[in-house]
């Protein structure tokens, strides 16, 4: 099966046009391809033709909670298309490792599934600061001592969220760096010292940078400043209005520069769903539509979408829709070491989304198989 897609395109130059020959992105240029297609795609005024987008922190989406299950998991991978995501991190926060391996190993089980990519679990916790737990149970908090490493080790996650500053942290972010798995930094209440010693220690990426960790101030920075001014890390943020500020993130864009930026929904169940009472790794929370907090008033993972997330950025001074899609797509990419997502180039997959004016979604394929089109 031959696409060809016609129109603007993300990060292609002067090129007008993209092949699609299986599952791969065959020919990018202008004019016509070099073998005639079975079908085409032909993007209106205003529409752009852009890479999938690829989310690190998926904890739920339409009222499929990730912790439950398998059958969640391949249900959250068939409803992600329609948001534009490609591929995902199904995500678990603090649990007992022995639980956290076996969310591993299902989520590698789905790996196969039939709509957006399962890249891997997000282990979120349980080695986390009890003081900047935000929705996690105390009582699922562990230190990463070296049996409990041992344990996360061994069921290979993709991404592993930590307390740096923790008893063994260091030798366990050490451990998983070698591993091959994406250590974070997050649920943290360390210092500026301590954040570099994490950095140097193997942590790469920031879970929902300034959320759940100390604010920057001007004589007690905090690990956050070292997160931001490290280029070796790429920090991912909930640009959903309510977790970070819009000048926040104008703010960090301005610091961080665009490549080491990496937007993340950390949906639950509650995102795509009418306001009401969900699940967050089986713990009840409660969503207005837009916010998702525990019953104390916690914040609570998010509700937004990842084209909310664009939508958001692409308004910011000095960015543009372009811009923002590369947070989503390219950014990701990189963080897990993907060279074939988060790009429209020859040999790259075949995951692309077709975006209208209103940076809503219209059509999303995987792996050169159209999984959502918005009705006529």
């Amino acid at each position: 099966m031959r696409t060809l897609f016609r129109g603007a395109l993300h990060g292609a130059g002067a090129a007008d046009s993209v092949l699609v020959e299986g599952e791969v992105i065959t020919w990018v240029g202008r004019g016509d391809p070099p073998s005639r297609p079975d079908e085409e795609v032909v993007a209106a005024p205003g529409e752009i033709i852009a890479p999938g987008f690829i989310d690190l922190q998926v904890n739920g989406y339409a009222g499929h909670d990730a912790a439950a299950g398998a059958d969640s998991i391949a249900a959250l991978s068939d409803a992600l298309p329609a948001t534009g995501v490609t591929a995902f991190l199904p995500t678990l926060i603090s649990a007992p490792v022995e639980v956290g391996a076996d969310f591993a190993a299902t989520v590698g089980a789905a790996s196969e599934a039939q709509g957006a990519r399962v890249l891997g679990a997000h282990i979120e916790g349980p080695f986390l600061n009890p003081s900047f737990r935000g929705a996690h149970l105390r009582a699922h908090l562990a230190e990463p001592t070296p049996e409990n490493v041992d344990v996360i080790e061994a069921a290979r996650p993709r991404l592993v969220t930590l307390a740096p500053e923790l008893p063994g942290a260091l030798a366990a972010a050490e451990r998983l760096h070698r591993s091959g798995i994406v250590v974070a930094a997050g649920h943290t209440g360390a210092d500026f010292e301590q954040g570099r010693k994490a950095i140097a220690a193997g942590v790469r990426f920031a879970t929902h940078i300034y959320n759940a960790m100390p604010p920057v101030h001007h004589r007690r920075p905090g690990i956050a400043l070292a997160l931001l001014l490290d280029t070796r890390v790429t920090v991912g943020l909930i640009a959903d209005g309510e977790h970070v500020h819009a000048s926040v993130c104008e703010q960090l864009l301005r610091v961080k520069g665009g490549g080491r930026v990496a937007l993340t929904t950390d949906q639950t169940s509650a995102a795509g769903a009418p306001p009401g009472t969900y699940a967050l790794s089986g713990r009840p929370v409660v969503s207005d539509g837009s916010v998702v907090r525990l019953k104390d008033g916690t914040l609570a993972g998010s509700a937004a979408s990842m084209p909310d997330l664009v939508r958001l950025m692409a308004r910011l001074p000095g960015m543009s829709l372009s811009r923002a899609i590369s947070l989503a797509s390219a950014v990701p990419a990189r963080v897990l070491g993907e060279r074939g997502l988060g790009r429209i180039a020859e040999g790259a997959c075949a995951d692309l989304v077709v975006m209208d004016a209103e940076m809503r979604i219209r059509l999303t394929m995987i792996r050169g198989v159209v999984k959502f089109r918005q009705p006529s």
